[in-house]
């Protein structure tokens, strides 16, 4: 279990190599290819990575331990990650670092009102940028001593991960969708599909997403998508 304090002095220093050392950092997000992405962040820097895939997951792991980072999806399969938010930012004591993402750009506003104290737009690939978001937001006893050299690399997850997340696309539309799925198919995939660039699905999970906002049929929109998650299981279509 992890200590009660995520800056307690018996966590290993950070290193210029490694400025997140003895961090942990809990994401909860329901795709597995945005996961992949931020355990490899997570690795390069020298952080632990625990995954939440939902709200009521993410309440759980909260009860055993407190991380030190939380990174919350704002389009969850439970609800709207900025409550989470806003639930983390008024536990009495918490120190954890609360930062928000989504492949949405627009959705910052409605984190930072919630109470993050940072947004990363997806897909989040830049080595440099996950940590200077984190370390901007750590107090200076847990920041890496002396000239640390900005690594810039680019991280890119296997393929398998985006894989999972279309078979669970898939499952979702084994039995007829009711709206309240549709609506989240649509963002998921549309997530994923960006962070993955698969532009054919992620216009499509746009024009069913255009669809359901205007509250009209999406028969035709949803087979398109059925079908080109098929095409990308049968493997014609390398994903």
């Amino acid at each position: 279990m992890d200590t009660p304090d995520p800056f307690s002095a018996k966590y290993p220093t950070p290193t210029a190599a490694r400025p997140l050392l003895g961090l942990t950092v809990l994401v909860v997000e329901d795709s597995r290819y945005a996961c992949e992405a931020v355990r490899l962040l997570c690795l390069r820097s020298g952080a632990r990575v625990r995954r939440a895939d939902c709200i009521r997951s993410a309440r759980r792991h909260l009860q055993v331990y407190r991380p030190s980072v939380v990174l919350v999806d704002m389009g969850l399969p439970d609800g709207n990650g900025a409550d989470l938010i806003a639930e983390l930012r008024d536990v009495e004591g918490s120190e954890s670092i609360l930062l928000a993402t989504s492949g949405e750009p627009e959705r910052e506003a409605d984190a930072l009102a919630a109470g993050a104290q940072g947004f990363l737009a997806k897909p989040i690939t830049s080595l440099a940028v996950f940590q200077q978001m984190v370390l901007a937001k750590l107090p200076a006893d847990r920041q890496p001593k002396g000239l640390r050299m900005v690594v810039d690399d680019e991280i890119a997850p296997e393929r398998i991960a985006y894989h999972d997340d279309i078979t669970h696309a898939a499952e979702m539309l084994d039995s007829p969708p009711d709206d309240a799925t549709l609506d989240y198919i649509a963002q998921f995939l549309g997530g994923v599909a960006r962070s993955a660039n698969d532009e054919s699905m992620a216009d499509a999970a746009k024009a069913l997403a255009r669809r359901r906002a205007a509250g009209e049929a999406a028969g035709s929109e949803t087979a398109q998508i059925a079908g080109l998650i098929q095409e990308r299981l049968t493997g014609k279509v390398a994903i």
